[in-house]
């Protein structure tokens, strides 16, 4: 072989050479725009432990050895942005996966952290930029800019290049997964920043949590206009019996789930005490009010156009969130603090230009209401999204609205990017009497890298831990049909129609 032959065949070798890796203590010399490095320890398999964390056994014992980095990020003069990135110390997937948090944050998920972890992912969460639940931070933009949109991006550019730094490569695919506000976070993702993942799976997502707000104080002013319009908790269970018995049927089979709310119609004045009468399995006139309220969407009362979608039937179990003795406390905090900074301020006295006021000073940064998806389907991301039918914390319509708005603007096409699979008889991102335990993660990992789409996706029933039911989720807007023959608590006896 020629000496230029030899030469040649080196460059290759040496350009096809991974970049050296760093050990995880040296990450904290990694420079990064507008980044302080606070901690990169190495953690040894089960050492970890939650700060402050108390009693009742140690949840991270299963962890196997990773590195830890934390760190703070000042992408504007305001911003305080914590994280942290872990990453395998052995056996990495070679995939990122980001995570969210639920209500308004205020902490890392390092439980989110550890499922992915466990599954061998270098992963990466944050706290959004404060502290603690809603409050005064929310009259300063540049930290409201932070929760709404900004930490997640600004994570997930900062978690990638520590990755490459600690094992010598990039990440081959990037996904995040999340549920509640994390599935609002993974939308403004796909929404805002399409090139920051590969695939996103956002569960249960509050598209438009200030509608949600205004939605939350209109029940609580229907309800409690006054003692005789207020349900109390135990009528709960009859009001929720008598939606099974007017809908659970019409998938087929009578297993205590509604497949699709939508397909019945039920009036709780089905229950209306006789007159005279009042027991725990009726209702009075005022509350039989105050039920139909729950299940109406909330309308602007000038223009028509809906605020936020309505509970559904199959949720009423859980309407304490929304129907308790008190507001819903996250409802009632976006006008406590970000309509105002007045934390007395009575939830009786306000009124629609309160909440229109509320949208207006979100001008989208909180909420995730673009349709727009075409630059992340351009470059080939995948979404799942999914909604319990019975959620009662986001009613599950928007994001049927949304999912619908969008499908009218890419075309049928949109199934080849993105999929809706609405879990019946789900609460709010698990639990119910539905199907809520299923692997999401796995169907997007296979769609994204193997081209295979979930035309389905195995779900079951579990009781005890133990599976005792199982289904299949359908892609929206099909639904899970029984058919006609075979064991009802299998899967198998079930086509999407």
């Amino acid at each position: 072989m020629t000496r230029a032959g030899l030469i040649i065949i080196a460059v290759t070798l040496l350009s096809a050479r991974p970049a050296v890796a760093a050990s995880c203590e040296d990450l904290a010399k990694t420079s990064l725009p507008n980044t302080t490095i606070t901690t990169a320890q190495s953690v040894a398999a089960g050492a970890f432990t939650a700060p402050g964390g108390r009693g009742g056994g140690n949840p991270f014992a299963d962890l196997p050895a990773f590195c830890r980095v934390a760190a703070t990020l000042k992408p504007s003069v305001d911003s305080d942005i914590k994280i942290e990135v872990w990453m395998p110390a052995n056996g990495w997937n070679g995939k990122f996966q980001g995570v969210g948090n639920g209500v308004w944050n205020g902490s890392i998920d390092q439980n989110a952290m550890a499922t992915a972890l466990r599954r061998g992912y270098a992963t990466a969460g944050t706290d959004t930029g404060h502290e603690g639940g809603g409050g005064p931070w929310m009259q300063n933009k540049e930290k409201l800019i932070d929760y709404g949109y900004r930490s997640v991006h600004e994570m997930t550019v900062a978690a990638k290049q520590l990755v490459n730094s600690f094992y010598g490569n990039a990440p081959k695919f990037a996904y995040f997964n999340s549920c509640s506000s994390g599935g609002r976070q993974g939308m403004k993702e796909a929404q805002m920043f399409p090139d920051d993942y590969d695939g996103i799976v956002a569960g249960s997502p509050a598209l438009n949590p200030t509608g949600r707000a205004a939605y939350g104080i209109h029940v609580a002013q229907v309800v409690h206009k006054d003692d005789a319009s207020f349900i109390p908790q135990a009528k709960f269970a009859a009001i929720h019996d008598a939606a099974l018995a007017a809908c659970d049927a019409a998938d087929g089979v009578t297993d205590k789930v509604i497949e699709n709310p939508r397909a019945c119609k039920f009036d709780p004045g089905v229950i209306a005490c006789k007159p005279g009468e009042d027991s725990n399995g009726c209702l009075t006139s005022a509350q039989v009010a105050s039920a139909r309220a729950l299940y109406q969407p909330f309308v602007n009362p000038k223009n028509k156009q809906v605020i936020h979608a309505s509970l559904e039937p199959g949720s009423e179990l859980g309407w304490n969130v929304f129907a308790g003795p008190q507001p819903f406390g996250t409802a009632l905090q976006f006008f406590q603090f970000m309509a105002s900074n007045n934390p007395q301020v009575d939830y009786k006295t306000i009124d629609f230009n309160d909440a229109a006021t509320l949208d207006a000073i979100d001008n989208d940064i909180v909420n995730a209401k673009s349709t727009d998806l075409k630059r992340f389907v351009g470059r080939g991301g995948k979404l799942i999204q999914y909604h319990g039918w019975s959620d009662p914390q986001i009613p599950p319509g928007g994001t049927v609205t949304y999912y619908d708005d969008v499908a009218k603007a890419l075309g049928p096409k949109v199934k080849d990017n993105y999929r809706l699979f609405m879990v019946p008889g789900m609460n709010h991102c698990g639990g119910g009497d539905g199907p809520a335990s299923f692997d999401m993660v796995a169907a997007l990992e296979q769609w994204v890298e193997q081209k295979k789409a979930p035309d389905t996706i195995p779900a079951a029933h579990l009781t005890n831990g133990q599976p005792d039911r199982t289904r299949i989720l359908c892609p929206y807007p099909q639904v899970a049909t029984y058919k006609g023959s075979g064991d009802p608590n299998s899967a198998a006896s079930f086509a999407c129609r």
